[in-house]
């Protein structure tokens, strides 16, 4: 299904009774709403939620910006440390607004608001400047912009950033199930057949790897976003993997210390993904602030 939201059409699908308290889950850097497993909607579904999971902008079936090129890395770097705004297509807060517009396309007032990766980043910024749209918020593998976080470990940085030129099926494939291998969860390993038939669904549904660098460099343009963070007034809880080699848990900590009141889950074992074995635990964290009432001046 398409909605227009934000000048833009979001590609979205919608779980559930539309009576039911809503959920908008938000997928990370060049990832497609498909990466949101079937078992965790249908989860969310059987646990009393409508859930609504959506391609971000320049990914998947929503609309691409093929007239905006990705600047130089080492430009936005540049004018960030000059204090200047980079010159970059667009930003989080631009991502944010479009899932605002997306409930605003489906008449829901106020949704909980789950996000992974990236898809944490623009759920952080969604409940920093539309506090009164968020009932809670779930911060997943994600982090806060602050630069004296440690780094992706080399291996995990090497398979985000260097991918096959071309659209070659066998190569991108290939590349995208060691890419899993190298950032997902050492305590729970893919099926080695059932990984590659996501990534080929995956690449058949949509290959556009130009939407994947603009939206790193909305990341990057971004930067630090603790001063908006320490303004979030929702029921705030953030889950990280003990074992993420792309986002490392400290990451999730400096999120965790930077919103006011919120608490942290860290999973032994898992990296940066969702294995099917942790989606028990990572929504039972989910509903401690889902179900956490909120105050009146929220």
């Amino acid at each position: 299904m398409k909605a227009q939201a934000n000048g833009i059409e979001i590609e979205y699908e919608d779980f559930g009774p539309k009576d039911a308290p809503p959920v908008l889950l938000i997928m990370g850097l060049g990832a497609q709403l498909t990466l949101w497993p079937m078992p965790m909607v249908d989860q969310l579904v059987e646990r009393g939620y409508r859930v609504i999971r959506y391609d971000n902008r320049d990914v998947g079936l929503s609309t691409k910006f093929h007239d905006a090129e990705a600047p130089a890395m080492t430009a936005i770097v540049a004018a960030l440390m000059m204090g200047s705004k980079p010159d970059v297509p667009y930003l989080l807060d631009d991502m944010a607004a479009d899932a605002v517009g997306l409930l605003d396309a489906l008449g829901i007032a106020r949704a909980h608001v789950m996000g992974a990766s990236m898809g944490g980043m623009i759920a952080q910024m969604v409940a920093a400047l539309y506090p009164d749209r968020v009932l809670s918020l779930t911060s997943i593998m994600s982090t806060t912009g602050n630069p004296m976080l440690p780094p992706a470990s080399p291996e995990a940085m090497a398979v985000l950033t260097t991918r096959p030129s071309g659209a070659d099926e066998e190569a991108i494939v290939a590349h995208g199930v060691r890419a899993e291998k190298v950032i997902g969860s050492p305590g729970y390993p893919a099926d080695e057949d059932e990984l590659t038939e996501r990534v080929r669904a995956g690449f058949r549904r949509m290959h556009y790897p130009p939407g994947f660098a603009r939206q790193m460099a909305a990341i990057v343009g971004s930067g630090d976003r603790r001063a908006a963070l320490a303004t979030i007034t929702a029921p705030t809880m953030v889950i990280h993997g003990a074992d993420d080699p792309l986002v490392p848990p400290a990451g999730g900590r400096d999120t965790a210390a930077t919103i006011p009141g919120a608490r942290i889950v860290e999973i032994p074992g898992m990296g940066h993904n969702l294995p099917e074995a942790l989606i028990g635990q990572v929504l039972d964290a989910f509903e401690q602030v889902a179900k956490t009432p909120l105050t009146a001046e929220r």
